[in-house]
């Protein structure tokens, strides 16, 4: 364990080079280009290698689309659900190509689009996503426009669309099956596009994932329809690479062995509470279990449960695992708990803090 003060967020590059490295393979075999979806993972600090093995970045802010451009560098692709008046000509400024949500979007901001190439999201109403919350095909949506005739009538405007119906799926069958789906009824406006992104949430880093036949369909796809395919991994290009290094501070039994830590779910890894997920704990093979909790107020500010191989005292580092995607860009303030650093492990096993939080930052994130 190293001895850097808890919690931090320690990225491992060799962890995060697997998943580049099946990036690069996908890229090779399928023609597709691979962009990082900057909502899930954004710390720069690693762009340096990751650059070398993607094509570039998207975004879903003016934010990012400025992180993009001047931090990743490649192409720059700008989405949002919504654009303002006030922020539309620097969105444009700093990116290679332009995504609109909606054909009224579209035409309210194609007069500033200089020339760019300019896509419209796409949403077939099918979709693989095992939460409502996370759905883009949930009723009611407003993400993207569905109606082939409406999307027909402004082909002569776009070069590309958009699709991200996959949420977490791991299933090769399943992604197949979404996309006969969009061929089938959108195989006319395919035709006439220089570009589709597929989007992300397909999980194909996933050690046992079928990537030739991955590639194949992606390269016969493109073949047929005459376009690039783009891909937008978030959470497949970091899976597994980052861990939340936090120390226990007490513990107690009421029912169950609890172990409290300075870190937590609420402000350091939201989604845990969000889709009521938990996270990995422990070496799975102790005979000590413990139900590990965060120090925050909130009753339900719990990580997870986890073996240990002896009982768990104060002072002892645990490693809360998969805690890159989702967890950096959505990190809060909430109950003023310290933020983690962020740390990097190199591939010769040493450990570098690239940004540390204080005081200072908390009470500059507030008026």
């Amino acid at each position: 364990m190293h001895n850097l003060t808890t919690p931090y967020y320690l990225i491992d590059k060799q962890a995060l080079q697997r998943n580049l490295d099946i990036m690069d393979y996908v890229r090779e075999h399928s023609g597709a280009k691979v962009l990082l979806a900057l909502k899930c993972f954004a710390t720069w600090s690693v762009f340096d290698l990751m650059r070398k093995h993607m094509d570039g970045t998207t975004s879903s802010s003016l934010y990012e689309v400025k992180l993009g451009y001047q931090k990743f560098g490649g192409e720059t692709h700008a989405y949002s659900v919504a654009y303002a008046d006030h922020e539309i000509e620097e969105v444009v400024a700093n990116c290679d190509k332009i995504i609109f949500n909606s054909i009224n979007q579209l035409e309210r901001y194609a007069k500033y689009a200089q020339g760019k190439p300019m896509g419209l999201r796409l949403n077939p109403g099918v979709s693989v996503a095992g939460f409502d919350l996370a759905d883009p095909a949930r009723q009611f949506s407003r993400l993207g426009e569905g109606d082939p005739q409406r999307i027909l009538g402004v082909i002569d405007r776009i070069d590309g669309v958009m699709i991200h119906n996959n949420c977490e799926n791991n299933d090769l069958q399943r992604f197949d099956d979404l996309l006969s789906a969009v061929e089938e009824r959108y195989g006319d406006i395919l035709k006439r596009l220089k570009w589709v992104s597929l989007g992300g949430g397909i999980s194909f880093t996933e050690p046992g994932y079928p990537l030739d036949a991955f590639c194949k369909r992606l390269r016969d796809f493109s073949q047929k329809y005459g376009v690039q395919v783009y891909l937008e991994p978030g959470e497949a290009s970091v899976t597994q690479s980052t861990t939340l290094e936090v120390s226990v501070l007490d513990v107690g039994f009421n029912g169950k062995h609890l172990a409290v830590v300075d870190a937590s779910t609420e402000a350091h890894m939201l989604d845990l509470l969000i889709y009521r997920e938990t996270a990995p704990v422990g070496d799975g093979e102790g005979e000590h279990e413990y139900m590990i909790c965060g120090k925050t107020c909130l009753a339900g500010d719990i990580f997870g449960e986890g073996r240990f191989r002896r009982p768990l005292q104060v002072g002892d580092r645990i490693s809360i695992g998969d805690a890159a995607g989702y967890t950096m860009v959505k990190k809060n303030w909430f109950n003023g708990v310290n933020m983690p650093s962020i740390a990097i492990k190199e591939a010769d096993g040493s450990v570098r803090v690239v940004r540390e939080f204080s005081f200072d930052d908390y009470v500059n994130s507030l008026s």
